[in-house]
């Protein structure tokens, strides 16, 4: 019994000197010079050189760390973004429902959780209206951002160089990205066919894109009418965290039938929602 405390104190102090390391990998300065070298990681742990480089080895065999190509200098690895990433997805999944079912009462139509994976729009977690006719299938499917109110909310507080590159390797994408997701879990289908796939496409280059976001940012949600598929209209609003960056979206897409004349009314039930959410999560709403 005695061994193994102490072979499980040996393991805790392993890990709290591997936790120190990220932390020092994390400080203002190692991120304002993109990065440590051993020696400097070693001063400001007050620890062996040669424990810090088998220690920062091992970090980034695992991904926790990373070291560019031709440098000396290590910074936080994608595995750490990855984590965080999912961790803030599923506090996002579990703090939205009731924000999301007052979407719904308000609108009386389907309402989706909506975050920015890989370029494009992926749907976390929908809530479906008792009222109205309930689209399904969307959960865990990716769609192309550029031509949904959901992707120009989640790219609305990008930089413009960020939305240079990102337009760059994602204009073109497919509509519909991963549409067989859904249907692994039994859901019916409810994507565009191609006879019902919208032409009528508002954004047609770069510079319509940067317009776009920037009366998204002033208006404070993002519409979009049959620009993804015929005779569906959407509104969307952005979710934002404690550092006030955009995480994910409140999007309301229905027949264009059935709400196209409340459209902007609907788009600030979601803006106003959403900045409920974002306080609860967090962010200084007044700040928006």
């Amino acid at each position: 019994m005695a061994e193994e405390i102490k072979s499980t104190r040996r393991n805790s102090a392993g890990l709290m000197r591997d936790l120190e390391v990220l932390e020092v990998l994390a400080s203002p300065e190692a991120l304002g010079n993109h990065g440590l070298g051993v020696t400097r990681v070693a001063e400001m742990t007050e620890r062996d050189k040669g424990q810090i480089s088998r220690t920062l080895a091992t970090l980034a065999d695992a991904g926790f760390v990373q070291r560019e190509r031709g440098s000396s200098k290590y910074q936080l690895g994608y595995q750490l973004y990855a984590l965080a990433s999912r961790t803030t997805e599923a506090r996002l999944v579990e703090e939205s429902g009731r924000f999301l079912r007052k979407v719904v009462n308000l609108t009386h139509e389907t309402t989706h959780l909506c975050v920015l994976r890989g370029g494009n729009v992926l749907t976390l977690k929908s809530e479906m209206s008792n009222h109205a006719f309930r689209g399904v299938g969307w959960e865990g499917v990716s769609v192309a951002a550029l031509r949904t109110s959901s992707g120009r909310a989640l790219l609305s507080d990008w930089n413009e160089a960020e939305v240079r590159e990102w337009y760059a390797e994602h204009a073109r994408d497919s509509l519909v990205i991963a549409p067989e997701v859904g249907r692994l879990f039994g859901q019916q289908s409810s994507f565009p066919s191609i006879d019902s796939v919208s032409t009528r496409a508002k954004i047609n280059n770069l510079e319509e894109l940067l317009v776009e976001l920037a009366h998204i940012r002033e208006q404070g949600y993002a519409t979009v009418d049959e620009e993804f598929e015929l005779g569906l209209v959407g509104a969307s609003a952005p979710i934002r965290d404690h550092s006030n960056r955009v995480i994910g979206v409140i999007n309301v897409s229905a027949p264009k039938t059935r709400i196209a004349s409340q459209l902007d009314q609907v788009g600030e039930i979601v803006t106003r929602v959403g900045n409920e959410l974002s306080k609860h999560l967090g962010a200084k709403v007044g700040a928006l």
